[in-house]
């Protein structure tokens, strides 16, 4: 956990008060709202007026220092990614995003600290076109929790319970560099410098796959964003659809770096990894071209990783197609045992 200097603590005491930090570090004045937000920050209720037709897609997620971060993570980078996490959330739903709420607990008032973590949230806001129109801030242990709003064409919306046997299964990007940092982090593995700022930029910055998640509306059948593991994230879509899956482990996509690594830790990053923020997706056989077409448009990968079948569970197979044998590397849940 973060051991906050005295210098914080005293700073506190002489450093802006709740409101003058949020109107500092978080009220952008001038700064446009977007299409869809009727008011922003100010009032008791942000007001929001999504299109004719569209829903409203709604998401949080949490971040604690020791859970989720660590806290030598430079202010910027946990502002971008605690908004990165929640955006990958709209993309798995083919959502355009609109608004944002934060809630913020800080040990102390740390202006500059703040100004960091504001900084990189709203340049990955202003990138993905996402409006921050309210929240709360407090004093306690470090711990952020963004809620996101986006909307989508009613109907429309990629959920996890349209996998279909016979559909293909599908991944963007690549996976398990985020893991490789964790690793390291846990004294667990040794990296060249290079190999491990490649690894921790997958950990701290991920990239939320917004432009694949709208290019696979009516293309898709079901989809999750990756952020427990594949295998973990997998049996959601399994459990929800009522089908299983074939996974084939020599295919799933890996960079330069996680190809060097021995065999067992490759499995262990790629099954089971988590922090990856991929999108993980099922389409029907016909449509392969045209997914293809997706990734393309949207300037990302996508790599067919087996297939939906009727029988119930998740078979993971070799490159001749025989089951790995041996125990299976265990997706992350919060509150199993170690």
């Amino acid at each position: 956990m973060r051991a906050w200097p005295n210098e914080y603590v005293e700073r506190a005491a002489v450093s802006l008060g709740e409101f003058e930090l949020i109107e500092r570090c978080f009220a952008r004045q001038g700064h446009p709202l977007g299409r869809a937000v009727a008011l922003g920050v100010g009032d008791d209720c942000a007001l929001l007026q999504p299109g004719p037709g569209m829903q409203l897609a709604v998401s949080s997620d949490m971040l604690v220092e020791g859970r989720h971060f660590l806290s030598t993570v430079p202010p910027e980078a946990l502002g971008h990614k605690a908004l990165a996490v929640n955006l990958s959330d709209l993309a798995a739903c083919g959502a355009q995003p609109l608004a944002f709420t934060l809630a913020l607990s800080l040990p102390a008032a740390d202006v500059a600290w703040v100004q960091g973590l504001a900084d990189g949230l709203f340049a990955l806001a202003d990138r993905s076109g996402i409006a921050l129109v309210g929240g709360d801030t407090t004093a306690g242990p470090l711990n952020l929790c963004v809620t996101v709003m986006g909307e989508v064409p009613a109907g429309q919306a990629l959920l996890r319970s349209g996998a279909r046997p016979g559909d293909e299964l599908w991944v963007s990007g690549h996976l398990g560099d985020a893991r490789l940092a964790l690793e390291v982090f846990r004294g667990r593995l040794s990296l060249p410098q290079a190999d491990f700022e490649q690894a921790r930029q997958a950990m701290e910055r991920p990239t939320p796959r917004l432009a694949l998640g709208l290019a696979l509306r009516g293309l898709a059948s079901s989809a999750i964003d990756l952020s427990d593991g594949l295998l973990g994230d997998l049996r959601h879509i399994l459990r929800r659809s009522g089908v299983g899956a074939r996974v084939e482990r020599d295919t799933l996509p890996r960079s330069a770096l996680m190809a060097r690594q021995a065999p067992e830790l490759q499995a262990t990053c790629l099954l089971a990894g988590g922090d990856d923020y991929e999108l993980l997706f099922t389409a029907p056989a016909a449509a392969h071209r045209a997914v293809l077409a997706a990734g393309r448009a949207a300037g990302v990968a996508v790599s067919p990783v087996g297939h939906i079948t009727d029988t119930p569970g998740c078979r993971v197979v070799d490159a001749q197609g025989q089951p790995v044998r041996g125990a299976l590397p265990r997706a992350f849940d919060h509150f199993a045992a170690p």
